[in-house]
């Protein structure tokens, strides 16, 4: 496909307002850029955070989506781009390990352009390999889900029955993971999503059952990925003394009071913050020995907002991907 002068797109104008269609100029890649062929764009739940207000979004109009696979111009060379953009490489957390918490980070679809286009520029540092063997929608999980997901995973350190709180994109990756490393998975989700716990039990889940119920076992950690504030203190509760609760979104609910009891007893509870490249690195080649499957449902570029709605009302399991 030659390259144009003209890219259709999807932006985010400010907080409760619909994407919408445009057609503007393709990017010029600066020094250090690639310019990329997006073939594939997950939609996340941070998305919808940045639609809502919830998480800022700089200078608007702004392209939304940070789960991109493209290929780089000109040629066929198949790269991801995930939620961090860009880091420092200066301040204390860049120079230990931790450049996800650099307070200078530039995150793709927030404050750098992203994927819900046909083209997009990325920093080459920033981009990662895809794969063999993964069609571009099915990879597009992985990127922030997945990578997300396995982050939070980690910080559950050597847990052996392990809850999953919300079981959508994140959650049906991560359940493969830590079945395959021997793990259980207890997946909880919303009342009466029967589609769901099924979905669970497909992926190796040991129990399902509704967020308000408890486990038929203490558990020895707990992934929230639900926005769900009121999700903690359950959690906690469920988690047998020495126990961790790892909230994995970027936004949440505010979280209601609790008694320390539910706390004490050693119990750790903890965030996770973005991504390194490291996790990167780490997780696209663990993927393929799973293996990880995506399940995914397609949307057109056009479709973008219908998809991050159905998202909201959890009207498909698994992932939805834009496919430009």
């Amino acid at each position: 496909m030659a390259v144009t002068d003209e890219m259709r797109a999807m932006v985010f104008e400010g907080p409760g307002r619909p994407l919408r269609a445009v057609t503007r100029a393709i990017p010029e890649p600066r020094p250090g850029q690639l310019l990329l062929r997006v073939r594939a764009c997950g939609v996340c739940r941070t998305d919808l955070h940045l639609l809502d207000g919830e998480v800022p979004v700089a200078d608007p109009p702004r392209i939304l989506g940070h789960q991109i696979v493209a290929t780089v111009e000109p040629g066929e060379e198949r790269v991801g781009v995930p939620w961090l953009g860009w880091s420092c490489g200066e301040c204390e957390p860049c120079r230990s390990g931790r450049e996800n918490l650099c307070p200078r980070a530039r995150f793709t679809g927030c404050d750098i352009d992203g994927g819900m286009a046909e083209y997009t520029v990325a920093d080459e540092r920033y981009c990662f390999p895809i794969p063999e063997g993964y069609p571009d929608e099915q990879a597009a999980p992985l990127l922030c889900a997945g990578l997300i997901g396995y982050r939070a995973l980690r910080m559950c350190g050597d847990a052996r029955r392990i809850g999953l709180y919300g079981f959508g994109a994140a959650a049906h990756i991560i359940a493969q993971v830590a079945t395959w490393q021997g793990r259980r998975v207890f997946a909880f989700t919303r009342p009466g999503d029967t589609a769901a716990q099924a979905f669970a039990l497909e992926l190796g889940a040991s129990w399902v059952g509704s967020s308000e119920k408890q486990p038929p076992e203490p558990l020895d950690a707990a992934i929230i990925f639900a926005p769900d504030g009121a999700l903690v203190p359950l959690a906690l509760s469920a988690v047998a003394p020495g126990g961790t609760v790892v909230c994995g979104g970027i936004h949440m609910s505010d979280i209601p009071s609790f008694p320390y009891r539910a706390l004490w007893g050693e119990r750790i509870l903890r965030s996770v913050a973005n991504l390194t490249r490291a996790d990167a690195e780490e997780f696209l080649a663990l993927a393929p020995e799973v293996p990880v499957s995506t399940h995914v449902r397609s949307y057109s570029l056009e479709d973008a907002g219908k998809a991050l709605e159905d998202l909201r009302a959890g009207r498909f399991t698994g992932a939805a991907v834009i496919t430009p």
